[in-house]
């Protein structure tokens, strides 16, 4: 089965929790990662014991005795399941045997879809979700969670994709047009270029559809080295994500792609 063999190619074991000790590594494990403040922790013990107890989805990856990676996750509305946390050691495809894991324990249980959000600033996240998953961005969301206080997300504002993994869709692989637009790009020192926005197509003559056109919106190379070296330019690629790629899926437009280049490929009719 696919999320076996994907776990094998990690050399890990990906399984349930459910013991107090369990979800104490998970703790231990998030906070590795993330090194939260006390007040922005993932995913407390209680919650997962909860979660767990409620019929939700809490799994590890396991690399013999070793907790290397982890999911919190609940069901939501329209046979769904949202995953609210996702952390493992980077690099040894960890992260693809637990959604490998996850997807079929939404199916065993007729769930059709798996959410989750992400930052869409992380260029290595948005290629994994949009190229190796399948996901699509369906909403931009400015300034989710508010403010954040980890190592990773601090003084930052939190603007996040909500993606949506739609099980029965296999809608992987990079996508690079050869006619489209640079919205936005990264200059020779690591900060945002923005264009202009586009002015809108001309009126049409009723019964005439108008033609799609595509956008590019690229990404930082590393935002989180860029916050930590040069945090006004990681700002200023804030609010210019926030007005390319937010402001084109405010319009309709419709995130359909990754280039293998860093860039979100938007459609707009």
């Amino acid at each position: 089965m696919e999320h076996e063999e994907a776990a094998a190619r990690a050399g890990v074991v990906v399984r349930e929790l459910c013991e107090i000790g369990e979800f104490e590594q998970v703790y231990r494990l998030f906070d590795e990662i993330w090194r939260p403040g006390p007040t922005n922790v993932p995913a407390t013990v209680e919650l997962m014991v909860e979660f767990a107890h409620t019929g939700n989805y809490v799994a590890g990856a396991y690399a013999g005795d070793e907790l290397v990676g982890a999911s919190v996750g609940f069901r939501a509305a329209g046979r769904a399941l949202h995953s609210h946390v996702t952390g493992a050691v980077v690099g040894r495809g960890i992260g693809y045997a637990l959604k490998a894991h996850q997807k079929w324990w939404c199916l065993e249980r007729g769930l059709e879809r798996i959410t989750w959000t992400f930052d869409p600033l992380v260029r290595r996240n948005a290629y994994f979700n949009l190229v190796k998953l399948g996901a699509r961005p369906e909403e931009y969301l400015p300034d989710f969670y508010g403010v954040m206080a980890d190592a990773i997300n601090e003084g930052d504002e939190s603007d996040r994709l909500m993606a949506v993994w739609h099980l029965d869709e296999d809608t992987g692989a990079d996508h690079d047009p050869r006619e489209a637009t640079v919205r936005l790009w990264e200059g020779p020192n690591g900060e945002p270029v923005l264009e202009p926005d586009i002015s809108p197509q001309p009126a049409l003559e009723p019964g005439i559809s108008p033609q799609s056109r595509t956008l590019l919106v690229g990404t930082p190379s590393d935002i989180e080295r860029l916050r930590r070296d040069n945090a006004y330019a990681a700002r200023a690629w804030r609010r210019a994500m926030r007005e390319a790629l937010g402001g084109a899926m405010a319009a309709g437009g419709l995130v359909v792609g990754f280039t293998t280049r860093g860039e979100y490929v938007v459609s707009i009719t």
